[in-house]
């Protein structure tokens, strides 16, 4: 069994209350379903507390003094995910609902700068979230979809890009990590092809975030997103980083209150950023916990994290590939967070009710990422993911969990 790293994972396990309960006969939880969500350390639920229970008021609008210490939780939340995300300005961090709203604001936006015949590239790696919205601006503006594909091992296609990213292409979409197979996608040519055409680049970092330090400048892209849930925060907050031109260029995503300069009823004028893209009485609670996550996040290391996780990836590899029957769907050069695979003549779902019933967490189906599925012939897949708590007895958990599902199934 390796040893963790840099990482005390026993003394993070403790900050997490509900790794501590127990499921199904007072079993203890293994959790492996962190691709879905992640667990909150007792910081962030304090917080959220200490918010509602003190300061809670609507922000920006008020000169007493509740608004105003809301208003500045709020606006450090703000600067937090700044440093987290490595930005030269806080007023370049918009909080969105999440990844999907996220990429949903922007897909809006570009749509108004595409023409019939402009092509939009997206990977075959890539979650629903960052196929659909791009197929709505398709539709809409004539502008057409085309994918990088990914090869038998999990990886994109890089050898492709001259002859997918072309001087018609006016976008280009593609993930960090993939939420689905945990490839860590090649990131730099992608960039440079795009930037070789023009196009505007969007990093989907849902995936990436937890698991490894982000700079948005070095990565070279104009937007990058991910979700606060996926990052020890609340659910219903994300964030979306856009090089300021980019978001000075995009009209509004939404209208009504605190988005507004002035308004007439002949005219509206938007205010600047980050409020032009906030309409409407933010998650204050929500934005401030995410703010609280990325702080605690930061304060542990970043760096720290990913490799104490790369170990314990290694471990898990060498640990399921020994079980019978096991097959890997995805062997990427680089992997982080997930690891999927399939059991000969079990259905996942069956799979995944056993290892339920063994406090086991992990996730089966096709993880929203339907074309991947298809790219590998199978309906879906046994999903293990993995957070910076888990440990080498999380692992080997589960793969005594599945010698107890290939006996209850011959």
């Amino acid at each position: 069994m390796p040893a963790t790293a840099a990482l005390d994972v026993a003394a993070l396990r403790a900050d997490f209350p509900i790794l501590q309960r127990t499921v199904h006969d007072g079993r203890p939880l293994v959790y492996l379903d962190n691709a879905a969500t992640t667990q909150k350390p007792r910081v962030v639920l304090d917080r959220l507390a200490a918010y509602y229970g003190n300061e809670n008021a609507n922000v920006h609008r008020g000169v007493h003094v509740l608004s105003a210490e809301g208003t500045e939780a709020y606006e450090h939340a703000r600067r937090s995910v700044q440093r987290f995300l490595g930005a030269e300005h806080a007023r370049e961090v918009v909080f969105t609902r999440g990844t999907t709203e996220a990429i949903n604001l922007v897909a809006h936006g570009l749509a108004s700068f595409l023409e019939e015949g402009d092509e939009i590239v997206v990977s075959a790696l890539e979650h629903h979230a960052n196929i659909v919205p791009w197929q709505m601006a398709a539709e809409r503006t004539g502008a057409r979809l085309r994918v990088i594909p990914v090869l038998d091992t999990g990886d994109l296609d890089l050898s492709t890009l001259d002859e997918v990213i072309t001087d018609r292409t006016k976008v280009v979409a593609v993930t960090h990590t993939s939420n689905a197979l945990g490839t860590v996608v090649d990131l730099a040519p992608i960039v440079a092809a795009a930037r070789a055409v023009g196009a505007a680049v969007l990093i989907d970092g849902a995936q990436a975030a937890p698991h490894t330090t982000v700079d948005v400048q070095a990565l070279g892209a104009d937007f990058f997103v991910f979700s606060g849930h996926k990052t020890f925060g609340p659910t219903g907050i994300g964030a979306l980083w856009g090089r300021e031109a980019w978001l000075e260029r995009l009209p509004p995503y939404q209208g009504g209150g605190d988005m507004i300069d002035r308004v007439t009823f002949e005219k509206t004028t938007f205010a600047g950023l980050p409020a032009k893209f906030e309409a409407g009485t933010p998650h204050v609670a929500g934005g401030i916990g995410l703010g609280t996550a990325l702080d605690y996040l930061m304060e542990v290391g970043m760096d720290a994290v990913e490799a104490s996780e790369h170990e314990l990836i290694g471990y898990a590899e060498d640990r399921l590939g020994a079980v019978d029957g096991l097959r890997f769907v995805g062997t990427p050069r680089k992997r982080a967070g997930a690891i999927s695979f399939v059991l000969d003549g079990i259905h996942p779902y069956d799979a995944g009710t056993v290892l339920d019933r063994l406090g086991i967490a992990v996730r089966t189906g096709q993880h929203c990422a339907q074309p991947v599925m298809d790219r590998f012939g199978v309906d879906g897949t046994i999903r293990a993911s993995f957070a910076l708590y888990n440990t080498p007895a999380d692992v080997d958990a589960l793969v005594e969990g599945l010698a107890t599902v290939r006996t209850m199934f011959g």
